[in-house]
């Protein structure tokens, strides 16, 4: 039987695992390079065994095999094809083993590079992986076993179990329950890939940081080779943290996109720590500093991973995203205290040997200036983290579980966030080594009179909220000196080369694709930053009753209730659906239909708002309650969301400036020295 089979490929991958791990611990502690080879072999035998276990998985849940507790708990017949697939991630066993097939596939993709020169990293890298791999399958084996059948006992109860429970028989409902609504939204189907991709690719990097503390290796070897593995960790973790956001703004029916849910929050702290070291390893590489504070940041960043991992599919925290109650609670705090001790251990152990000659030298240098950043970075984890485990804390002590909300997140984070946004606009203007305010006066004061212009701008169009005004003027003066540094770099190149200005940035950005593809990721956080500005300074709302025929406004908008709909649909659906006339300063720009659809298999409602969107605004409108038809009143909550769509088409910069910098290089050429009045730098050409 296919469940078999699965669970077999399981339990073969978990033994192949532990085999790995020995081998490559003998292999070190013998020098035999052939042990150290079958352990790598070993790791690469668990991605094709993995795979055939997911396949089971998804044959499963195509062919309908209700007899299996997972395939009844995520799938029904009405589902369609693509949904039955995805459902492979849409639960606590499934998702697991999705979880560790894309694990697999990295640590397997890392062991094919030539390892000529770090041979001695391997064996600890392989290790790494391994142990962590062995743990997520063990707790498919031991505890959320995708493949358990459902029995009907002899007392006339259904039970789950791999084997056959004595006297029992076995049961296959007629039809199964049904994905989540909640999870049937596109970008919620590709939003836990993205995520569980960012999260097994900083496993990469941690590896080669843990063989690096073990060896004694403290040069910036493991730096270089992990460079592009981290950028690509940071760019899946960014991409699932924005696809999420668009997901609850689509489908939860509250006008927003971040809640400072807990659950969105344990994706956010590794994000946050993975952002700190892909700015700080740059100063190991260029001055050799900041060497402890790289071993610190990635250990937390693997740590707040499998954090993030544990609090999803525990069921210790009351969210929208978590998983049910689950009993691997308990065994991923052990992994996660074991892990974390034994990295603290090893980077005390070579804290001496990490230490570097360099030293700030000033305090406005760019050195300087990045390690404020980490700080800032670890200060918003410190409040985030706190918030998270609070209410867990006060149950435990009081036997009262309270409730973080976001006001406290929002007031606590924002002085740190708009710090971040600060350095972020003068960081690119500092010199390595030493620089003073007057050097960076000099060279700022152009960004910064532009910037000064949009306040005032602002203000002449009637925005006088101080928070708002602060944020704008940081999101301009950033986007002023990223702006001036990619003209002035361009400008010298057409004065050498005799080039066109925009061929000149062209071959700029593909000489030094890192540099300047981090100042494409700058410009795209700046866009992102101005949506998030808009919509929680400027979001307005309103809510009420009106009968077909009516009408109801909010500022400029108004929203005339024509008609209602409801009927039930082949898919399993009963949708009820307004149509609505939308006008603008008396005009009319259109048509909304915001709905609500009722699964009769899982009981449960979703809403699903009618959005027009502009550049400048959307408008937002929820059908939230209906009276009968003979009555035809409606209840509609209507929200009004300026500069939102600024955060997707500023995440859609990010993804660019994010593949522009994990590009690979040319081979370096050499640069000119562009030599201003006052101020002397260095312009790649």
């Amino acid at each position: 039987m296919i469940e078999t089979f699965g669970y077999g490929t399981l339990i073969i991958t978990f033994i192949t695992s532990l085999y790995g791990i020995a081998a490559a611990i003998y292999g070190v502690r013998t020098g035999s390079n052939s042990w150290v080879n079958s352990a790598r072999n070993a790791m690469l035998l668990t991605f094709p065994l993995l795979t055939l276990s997911s396949l089971s998985i998804i044959y499963l849940l195509l062919t309908n095999q209700y007899q299996v507790e997972y395939v009844a708990s995520v799938t029904s017949r009405s589902m369609p094809l693509y949904l039955k697939v995805t459902a492979l991630w849409g639960g606590q066993s499934g998702s697991l083993v999705f979880w560790s097939w894309l694990m697999a596939g990295f640590a397997s993709a890392v062991t094919l590079r030539k390892w000529d020169r770090d041979r001695e990293f391997l064996p600890w890298v392989v290790i790494v992986c391994l142990v962590t791999l062995a743990f997520f399958i063990s707790l498919n084996i031991f505890f959320e076993n995708p493949f358990a059948r459902l029995w009907l006992t002899q007392t006339g109860n259904i039970t789950t179990s791999m084997l056959q429970p004595v006297g029992a028989t076995l049961f296959t409902p007629r039809d199964g329950s049904g994905l989540n609504p909640l999870l049937r939204h596109p970008g919620m189907i590709i939003h836990p890939p993205l995520l569980y991709l960012g999260f097994v690719s900083f496993v990469i990097p941690y590896s080669f940081a843990i063989a690096s503390l073990v060896t004694g290796r403290t040069d910036d070897r493991w730096i270089r080779i992990t460079r592009r593995w981290t950028l690509v960790a940071w760019l899946f973790l960014s991409l699932g943290l924005v696809l999420g956001g668009r997901w609850a703004y689509d489908v939860l029916g509250w006008g927003g996109y971040w809640g400072w849910d807990p659950v969105e929050i344990a994706a956010l702290m590794p994000w946050l720590t993975g952002t700190a070291f892909l700015h700080s390893v740059m100063i190991q590489e260029k001055r050799s500093m900041l060497k402890h504070w790289n071993m610190v940041l990635i250990i937390l960043t693997y740590s707040l991973m499998i954090f993030g991992t544990f609090l999803t599919r525990s069921g210790v925290l009351s969210s929208v995203h978590a998983f049910a109650q689950s009993e691997i609670g308990p065994a991923f705090f052990v992994f996660i205290g074991a892990t974390f001790i034994i990295s603290l251990t090893l980077l005390l152990r070579r804290w001496n040997d990490l230490k570097s000659g360099m030293q700030i030298t000033s305090l406005l240098s760019r050195e300087a200036l990045f390690l404020f950043n980490n700080l800032l970075f670890i200060g918003i984890l410190i409040i985030c983290f706190w918030g998270v485990i609070f209410p867990l804390i006060s149950e435990l002590l009081t036997g009262q579980k309270v409730t973080v909300g976001a006001v406290f997140y929002e007031r606590a984070t924002a002085p740190l966030f708009a710090g971040l946004l600060f350095l972020m606009g003068i960081a690119p203007l500092a010199a390595w080594r030493h620089s003073t305010a007057k050097t960076l006066g000099r060279a700022i004061w152009k960004p910064f009179i532009a910037s000064l212009i949009v306040v005032i701008v602002l203000l002449m169009n009637g925005i006088f909220q101080p928070g708002a005004l602060l944020g704008f003027w940081l999101g301009a003066l950033v986007a002023f000196v990223t702006l001036y540094e990619i003209w002035r770099a361009s400008l010298a190149r057409t004065k050498r080369f005799d080039e066109s200005l925009p061929l000149a940035f062209w071959r700029l950005l593909g000489r030094n694709r890192r540099r300047y593809g981090g100042y494409v990721i700058h410009l795209g956080i700046v866009l992102m930053a101005i949506g998030i500005i808009g919509i929680e300074g400027f979001q307005t709302q309103t809510q009420g009753t009106i009968r077909q025929g009516e009408q109801m406004s909010l500022g400029n908008y108004t929203i005339s209730y024509n008609s209602l709909a409801v009927f039930d649909t082949p898919d399993g659906r009963n949708v009820a659906r307004a149509e609505l006339g939308v006008y603008k300063n008396d005009q009319y720009v259109g048509n909304l239909q915001p709905r609500r659809d009722f699964y009769y298999e899982s009981r449960q409602p979703m809403t699903i708002p009618g959005v027009r969107s502009t550049w400048e605004e959307d408008f937002y409108v929820l059908l939230i309650d209906w009276e009968p038809i003979t009555t035809q009143g409606a209840t509609f909550r209507i929200y009004h969301n300026p500069l939102v769509n600024w955060v997707w088409f500023g995440s859609f910069i990010l993804i660019v400036g994010t593949m522009v910098a994990a590009w690979p290089d040319r081979d370096p050429v050499p640069a000119l020295v562009h030599t201003q009045r006052r101020r002397t730098t260095t312009v790649e050409v």
